[in-house]
């Protein structure tokens, strides 16, 4: 059913809002991409068996006129916990279920759906403390969300839960209540920075494509993401479709715009699933396409898949795949605000900024700048992955530290002692205990101060066991892969750098080699095309600033004291520890171990391939890796 007037939205609102509370209980499984992966899609299809087993009267969407005791069953997006998936929460108590199986259902829907009280064995536990609720949880209740507010919350694939939940207020109170100037300056006095990597001012890059003369104007999401470690996105994409939408005609509306692209990487495909079935509906709706609420604003959206090229995540290599050519970053200026996609004024933002837009619009400018720090207003998604207990997606407000987000949110360093952490992946830098930077707080401007970014929003956190240098040469290869090569100083000065850490990390390096590294890594920063080739370099000048002993360690001493480099390493059995079982040797792929029972095996080096086969089988742990 078309929705004509903002009179009928606020009323159909406020009928699908009262048809949630009407609802007796709702099973939110996360269809989150983590826990689909996990099976969580089977224990939703287990859920819908078993309910209408009992006899119980099930819903699958959202209706305006439910019976009083419907039980709703629906996928949200991702709850962010991902270590803990695959995860359900029970609605209206907020309970959040960890590590669920199929196995589980049947206990679930007796107690909790039927009995009314939680399943104790399958909430979150912390030592001997018991959290029963989501919010309660520590890794939820220390962060603050925005962006991500729908995501685990409502069902991924309903346009009734999210007009539910206020969804599409923001584009009546554009349109009928607004001028253009006027959602610009809101977006300018919030200070909405892009949450794609360069912090650009949202309200400035609107403003700039507004006063264009062209009467053709383009609005492009990047959904591109292509940083290892990085789903915020998709997340976003995938869990609150509507949200990124709502965002983009709103720009629309802003900019005098009436077209709208998302850039989605085809590794994506629930995520476009979801946009296109959020599309469809915001159509039907009359809230997307011609004449949206009888406004006289058209405006379309179309989704477009990338082929997974990272370059493609760089504003005119991400125009120019839209328009049918190679990926290929341009010289600039003309910026893409005045010659944009197929030459036109675009405003291209990335997905978490959409997000942010219909929030400032209905609560306001004061709301927003409650959050985060002067100039760094709002907050900020990351991935939070590695070396870290609670691994998952999390939002908290800019300004946030290090310290907060990885032993408050995260639980902790896993595995052995914080050393460092590498924010914005290939593009950013690395952040350490030995420079204090566990205090430094997360924003545009304190990072750039030290070498580092924000990027997207991945934090991969490292112990003290793993080796700077072989990360170094790991996000290299990365970058090297991806360059696009039109530009040399990208093309081969990142070879290079690649063939010099190749050498390093393989006992080949010597100390003229990390002056090299250097002096490539600064030409590259200040000659190549484009901003992803800029920053090709600043995991490798960072860990050069703050790790510079490692490197020379491995040129000078021919040693990798976090044992990774293999070239650099070898296996000895401890005498005192070895009980003579034989399973290392009968482990070991080449026969490099040999001894007899009840007595010390040794370890030929010259045949030993250091798989690490021995380490795993050795129950006594005598094999050290010296």
């Amino acid at each position: 059913m078309r929705i004509n007037t903002r009179e009928e939205l606020k009323d159909i609102s406020s009928k699908y809002k009262a048809a949630l509370v009407r609802q007796r209980k709702q099973i939110l499984v996360c269809a989150g991409t983590g826990c689909v992966a996990g099976g969580s899609l089977n224990i939703y299809r287990r859920f819908k068996e078993i309910i209408k087993e009992k006899g119980l009267e099930v819903t699958l969407e959202l209706k305006e006129e439910p019976h009083d005791n419907t039980i709703g069953l629906k996928k949200s997006g991702c709850h962010g916990f991902c270590e803990m998936g695959p995860l359900i929460r029970i609605e209206p108590e907020g309970w959040l279920y960890i590590k669920v199986s199929i196995d589980d259902c049947e206990e679930i829907i007796e107690k909790s759906i039927i009995g009314n009280e939680v399943v104790t064995g399958l909430s979150y536990k912390d030592g001997d403390k018991l959290y029963s609720k989501q919010d309660d949880i520590p890794f939820y209740k220390k962060q603050t969300r925005v962006a991500l507010n729908n995501c685990g919350h409502i069902n991924a694939e309903s346009i009734e839960e999210y007009l539910a939940e206020g969804g599409y207020s923001a584009t009546a109170k554009a349109l009928f209540d607004m001028t253009s100037e006027e959602i610009i300056n809101e977006m300018s006095e919030a200070h909405l920075r892009g949450r794609g990597g360069g912090g650009f001012p949202t309200g400035k890059k609107w403003a700039q494509v507004l006063k264009q003369t062209e009467s053709e104007k383009y609005i492009v999401c990047n959904g591109d993401e292509g940083d290892p470690g990085a789903f915020m996105d998709r997340s976003m994409m995938e869990g609150n479709p509507h949200g990124v939408i709502e965002g983009m005609v709103i720009a629309g509306i802003a900019t005098k715009a009436h077209n709208g692209y998302i850039y989605v990487r085809a590794e994506y495909p629930l995520a476009v699933k979801r946009l296109r079935i959020a599309i469809e509906q915001a159509m039907e709706k009359g809230l997307l396409g011609d004449n949206i609420l009888n406004s006289g604003f058209d405006f379309h959206i179309q989704i477009n898949q990338g082929a997974g090229a990272f370059v493609c995540g760089e504003g005119s290599a991400l125009t120019a795949s839209i328009e049918g050519n190679r990926g290929m970053p341009r010289v600039k200026p003309p910026r893409t605000v005045e010659q944009g996609l197929f030459g036109k004024p675009t405003v291209l933002n990335n997905v978490e900024t959409f997000c942010n837009v219909s929030p400032i619009i209905n609560k306001g400018v004061h709301w927003y700048k409650t959050m985060g720090t002067e100039n760094n207003y709002g907050t900020k998604a990351f991935a939070l992955t590695g070396n870290v207990n609670n691994t998952g997606l999390i939002e908290v407000p800019m300004g946030t530290t290090l310290r907060k987000i990885i032993f408050d949110i995260g639980g902790g360093v896993k595995g052995g002692e914080f050393k460092a952490v590498q924010i914005g992946g290939p593009s950013g830098g690395c952040l350490c205990l030995r420079e204090n930077h566990l205090d430094l707080t997360l924003d545009f401007d304190s990072l750039k101060k030290v070498g580092a970014m924000i990027g997207s929003g991945g934090l991969v956190v490292m112990n003290d066991k793993n080796c700077m240098v072989e990360m170094a040469r790991f996000f290299m290869n990365f970058t090297q892969n991806e360059s696009c090569g039109k530009c040399i100083p990208c093309r081969e000065g990142t070879r290079r750098m690649l063939e010099i850490l190749n050498d390093i990390v393989e006992g080949k390096g010597t100390l003229e080699d990390i002056d090299t590294l250097e002096e490539l890594a600064e030409t590259i920063s200040d000659t190549a095309l484009c901003g992803l080739g800029k920053s090709a370099a600043f995991p490798v000048r960072s860990t050069l600033r703050y790790f510079r002993d490692e490197y020379i360690e491995h040129v000078v001493d021919k040693k990798c004291s976090g044992g990774v480099c293999k070239s650099l390493i070898s296996y000895e059995i401890d005498k005192e520890k070895c009980r003579g079982c034989s399973k290392c040797s009968k482990g070991c792929p080449v026969e490099a171990i040999t001894g007899e029972i009840r007595k010390t095996y040794v370890i030929d080096k010259s045949k030993c391939i250091k798989c690490g086969n021995c380490i795993e089988s050795c129950v006594f742990k005598a094999i050290r890796v010296i």
